[in-house]
């Protein structure tokens, strides 16, 4: 599903009074859940085929009180120096293949341009590169952990 329409069926959640949308396109299932505790839609892209569903919350009701609770310490703990975000939903690694080097390792120095981890998306591999030259302060994901749009995965000092 491209990403207008996406974009598209947030905005038309967003200005109805409809609580949950779920829509399958070929192989692709999208559902927008409108939530009363938090004032943000919430798009859960659901795997096919029986892959793990590591992205899917169990219940409607159980996925803010999660949610909540990490972002709590995450700013109050904030990180001194150039935070690194996820651009997108996925899977975080740390490096190309399995047994192979990690890109980066804390207090590794970097270019703005090199490749600091990959993050996988619907089977398509994505390379996250610094946007800041540096030193690499804190790794702030495990590897094989999933990651949402906008979390901090490393801090550049």
């Amino acid at each position: 599903m491209d990403l207008r329409k996406l974009k598209t069926l947030i905005d038309l959640v967003a200005e109805s009074d409809i609580a949950e949308l779920e829509v399958t396109e070929g192989e692709s299932k999208v559902r927008i859940v409108k939530s009363s505790a938090m004032p943000q839609n919430q798009v859960v892209m659901m795997p096919s085929h029986g892959a793990p569903a590591q992205y899917a919350p169990a219940a409607p009701g159980a996925a803010p009180a999660p949610a909540a609770a990490p972002a709590v310490p995450a700013a109050a703990a904030e990180p001194t120096g150039h935070v690194v975000k996820s651009p997108m939903v996925g899977t975080f690694y740390r490096s190309s293949a399995p047994g192979t080097a990690p890109f980066v390792e804390v207090g590794q120095s970097i270019k703005e341009g090199d490749t600091l981890c990959i993050i996988e998306a619907m089977k398509l591999l994505n390379e996250i590169d610094a946007d800041k030259s540096g030193t690499i302060t804190q790794i702030l994901v495990e590897n094989g952990q999933p990651v949402e749009f906008g979390q901090p995965l490393f801090v550049i000092g």
